[in-house]
C-alpha cells in the first residue's frame, strides 16, 4: 500500500470515493501482461461502486453525493451509436485498453514524487479515490447493496447481457456456454432468465457443474471425458443438431472454433466473450461459413449501454429475479486485497470483494 495523489476532476468528469471494489480475470491477465497495453505503474481494478466526491465543469447528470458505477464501456449519448439500439459501441469516446483519460490523454493519478501512475479501462478502482469521466458513470440507486451492485461493472453484466442484449436468446432455447468462470455462469443466468430450456457448460472442472446448477446449467461436458470426440461432435449430438447459441468465456482461439462448429447451422449465434492475447488468430473454413450460416459476433460488455441497462439489471436484481448474491464467494479488505488475487488465480473463487472501509 501507498499513498498517492488523485488529481481534482477536469471537464466532463468526476472524482468517485470507492466504497467497494471486485477482482476480474481481466485484472490479472493485465497484471501479468509484459508487453503494451500492459503498461506499469498502474493502478489495475474496473469492478466497483463509490460516491460522487467532486465533479467537474460540464457535469450535469450527477452531483456530489450521488451512488454510481464506473463502467470501461462509455455512453456518451451523443454518438450515432450511442442513440442507436443497434451498438453499445460509443463512436465519440472508443473502447480501448488506455493508459490515460479518455478525453484528453492524461493521467489524474501521481505519486508522492510526482512520477505519473496510469490508468485501466478508465476505471482504476484498486484506490480509495479515483477519476473517471462521465460517460463511463452511471447513477444508481443507493438502497442497493453496493457490494453486489459494484458486480454490475464488469463481468456479470457481460454474461447476462450477452445472453440477454447481444444474442436475444429465446425461450425454449438451447445454449452450450464454454468456460464456467464468472462470465460463463452469468452467461447461463441471463440465459435462464431468457427462458432457455437447455443450458451446456464445458468446463475441465467438474466442479463447475453443482456450481452451475443454481444458475440454469443443465448438462455438462468435460473435454477430457469425450472419448475420441470433439467437444463440439458431443454437443451435436447431444442437441441434435447444435446449439442455437454458442458462448466463448475464456479467451482461446481454439475454444472460439469449436463454438462456432457446434453451432447449429442456419440460424445459430456464436458470441465471443473471453480475452484473447492480443496477436491470436482465428481460423475458419470458408466453405463452413458459407455452406453453415451461422453467425459469429463478439461482445463488449454483453452489449449493454450502461447507464441504460444497469439500472434495469438492478431493478431486476431488487424484484429477486437476477442472482447477484451467489457470485460473491469471498469478501476481504483493501489491505488483504493479495488474498484476493491469490484466491482469483487457485480457482477458489468466482467473486471476491473488497471493501475500501477499514471499521
Amino acid at each position: 500500500m501507498e499513498e498517492i495523489i488523485v488529481a481534482p476532476p477536469m471537464p466532463h468528469e468526476v472524482r468517485i470515493r470507492i466504497i467497494c471494489t471486485s477482482l476480474c480475470h481481466s485484472d490479472i491477465i493485465f497484471w501479468k501482461m509484459k508487453d503494451f497495453p500492459g503498461i506499469f505503474p498502474r493502478i489495475l481494478g474496473h469492478e466497483a461502486i463509490g460516491i460522487v466526491e467532486s465533479v467537474g465543469e460540464d457535469v450535469n447528470e450527477v452531483t456530489e453525493g450521488d451512488t454510481v458505477i464506473p463502467t470501461f464501456m462509455s455512453q456518451c449519448g451523443e454518438c450515432a451509436d450511442c442513440r442507436s439500439t443497434k451498438s453499445n459501441l460509443c463512436t465519440k469516446l472508443p473502447f480501448k485498453v488506455s493508459p490515460f483519460m479518455p478525453r484528453y490523454e492524461t493521467s489524474r493519478f501521481t505519486d508522492l514524487n510526482g512520477e505519473v501512475l496510469y490508468h485501466f479501462l478508465f476505471v482504476s478502482s484498486f484506490t480509495e479515490y479515483t477519476v473517471v469521466d462521465i460517460a463511463h458513470v452511471t447513477k444508481i440507486d443507493p438502497a442497493v447493496t453496493p457490494s453486489r451492485a459494484c458486480l454490475l461493472g464488469c463481468g456479470i453484466s457481460t454474461g447476462v447481457g450477452a445472453a440477454w442484449r447481444t444474442a436475444n436468446v429465446e425461450e425454449g432455447s438451447t445454449v452450450a456456454i464454454f468456460g464456467l468462470g464468472s462470465i460463463g455462469l452469468a452467461v447461463a443466468e441471463g440465459a435462464r432468465l431468457c427462458g432457455a430450456t437447455r443450458i451446456i457448460g464445458v468446463d475441465v472442472n467438474q466442479q463447475k457443474f453443482e456450481i452451475g446448477k443454481k444458475f440454469g446449467l443443465t448438462d455438462f461436458v468435460d473435454p477430457a471425458n469425450c472419448e475420441n470426440k470433439s467437444v463440439s461432435q458431443v454437443i451435436i449430438e447431444m442437441t441434435g443438431g447444435g446449439a442455437d447459441y454458442c458462448f466463448e468465456c475464456v479467451g482461446l482461439a481454439s475454444l472460439v472454433q469449436e463454438a462456432y462448429a457446434c453451432c447449429r447451422k442456419g440460424w445459430g449465434k456464436t458470441v465471443v466473450l473471453g480475452v484473447d492475447k492480443p496477436a491470436s488468430l482465428v481460423s475458419l473454413p470458408s466453405q463452413e461459413i458459407l455452406h453453415g450460416g451461422k453467425n459469429l459476433m463478439g461482445s463488449l460488455f454483453g452489449g449493454l449501454k450502461p447507464k441504460s441497462d444497469i439500472p434495469l439489471l438492478l431493478n431486476r436484481y431488487m424484484d429477486k429475479e437476477l442472482q447477484l448474491d451467489e457470485f460473491v464467494t469471498h469478501e476481504v479488505r483493501f489491505e488483504d486485497i493479495n488474498k484476493a488475487f491469490d484466491l482469483l488465480i487457485e480457482g477458489q473463487c468466482l467473486r471476491c470483494v473488497i471493501s475500501m472501509c477499514n471499521e
